[in-house]
């Protein structure tokens, strides 16, 4: 993707052409790259539109019918906010009364989209050019929100009224890995953005929102800011920092978000610790919770404890044991069938007396080789002809444990 590229696409011609292409599939490609040119298209044309139409059919995961109207590059699909909990985002800034976004570092535009749909106002930067041009696009259909090229710190931000999100780029330019993608980055200095740029904005605009990785050290989470971990379907998506006057709750947060069911926040003050836990394998429940990644990465499995009588079976790992059953939105529950020491030999045994073929192995804190406990197990990742079951790896007041479980 390059300019030209963008501002064709963005054409009249461009736009039809897009407009009238169906999913993407691989085995089709060829043939519709042969059609394109044949059709007239130069090859940067023709690779242009089965590019988009590649990555369009991809986004709809993200971003549903939204897709269809979006243009995108590979990494910038791959680290654009979620529609969801793109809105999310949106909420906080209309909820403060802000009325302007400075969306800096703004990527292919998706959180400012949903800045724009909220009904603020939009000004977003990038500082490569294509990136851009792309977000530039994919704002259109709102006449108050607008993408240009820049840098955060040569940005004007008009402060009356306004606030800011900043979304820093977490992948070294030019290093690829084996499957082409741009290598992370670990720490806050290294970010594009810098964690010490998005502190300086934040003084200047006190209403200042950031998305960081789920990995955001406690330590670094500024005074009177609240630090949220998110998940989307039990995948933990980002920490959101919020500085005040954004902070609903200042310190640290977790929100789980489901299509299917409603939102669900833990608070510091939903998780008293210290947080029960277990003395041995002995002590063992007839209920097993597994604990939404949120809320363990914000170290508020406490809540979790509190709110089914339970207790930790490894501190920080996120898995609960409890001697009743609740249906709560913070962990998932199961019932426990049986529970052993890690080994191998006696689990492949017990799976065998009960004509169990298919199994599905989680693990947290466990450090396991799954393919090698298959090979061990002499269970495949097919299902087989017999029965099935649910193996969980963890440890428990420090010994590795096999627990057999099943969804409750």
């Amino acid at each position: 993707m390059d300019l030209a590229a963008v501002a064709w696409l963005t054409s009249p011609a461009g736009e039809r052409m897009l407009t009238h292409l169906g999913a993407y599939a691989d085995s089709d490609a060829i043939a519709l790259v042969t059609r394109l040119r044949r059709d007239g298209l130069s090859a940067e044309q023709a690779a242009a539109v089965v590019t988009q139409q590649e990555l369009r059919t991809r986004a709809r995961a993200k971003f549903a019918e939204q897709a269809a109207g979006m243009l995108f590059t590979p990494e910038g699909l791959e680290q654009a906010t979620r529609a969801e909990v793109a809105a999310v985002h949106a909420a906080r800034f209309m909820a403060a009364g802000v009325e302007r976004v400075h969306d800096l570092g703004c990527g292919i535009g998706a959180d400012a989209r949903a800045f724009a749909a909220a009904g603020l106002a939009v000004a977003a930067i990038d500082a490569d050019p294509v990136t851009a041009a792309v977000a530039a696009a994919n704002l259109r259909p709102w006449p108050a929100a607008r993408a240009e090229v820049g840098r955060v710190e040569d940005a004007h931000l008009e402060v009356t009224g306004s606030g800011a999100w900043l979304d820093p780029g977490r992948r070294e330019s030019g290093i690829r890995d084996a499957r082409g993608r741009a290598r992370r980055v670990t720490g806050l200095a290294q970010l594009r953005p810098s964690w010490e740029q998005v502190c300086a904005v934040a003084a200047r605009l006190p209403a200042t929102g950031a998305k960081l990785a789920p990995a955001f050290p406690h330590n670094e989470i500024p005074p009177s800011a609240e630090a949220q971990w998110v998940s989307w379907s039990g995948d933990l998506v980002e920490c959101a920092i919020w500085y005040w006057p954004l902070a609903a709750t200042p310190g640290r947060t977790a929100l789980i978000l489901r299509p299917d069911r409603p939102a669900v926040t833990v608070t510091q003050a939903d998780a008293p610790e210290p947080s029960p836990a277990l003395s041995g394998l002995a002590g063992l429940g007839p209920w097993l919770y597994e604990v939404d990644k949120a809320i363990v990465q914000a170290r508020l499995t406490a809540a979790v404890t509190t709110a089914t009588d339970g207790s930790e079976l490894e501190a920080g790992v996120g898995y609960v044991s409890g001697h009743a059953a609740y249906d709560i939105g913070a962990a998932r529950r199961y019932r426990v069938v049986d529970a052993m020491p890690h080994k191998p030999a006696r689990l492949r045994m017990w799976l065998r007396e009960r004509g169990i073929t298919g199994v599905t192995i989680k693990q947290r804190g466990a450090g396991v080789e799954e393919g090698e406990l298959r090979r061990q197990l002499r269970v495949g990742r097919g299902a087989g002809n017999g029965a099935q079951a649910v193996v969980v790896l963890t440890p428990v007041a420090g010994a590795l444990a096999a627990i057999v479980v099943e969804p409750a």
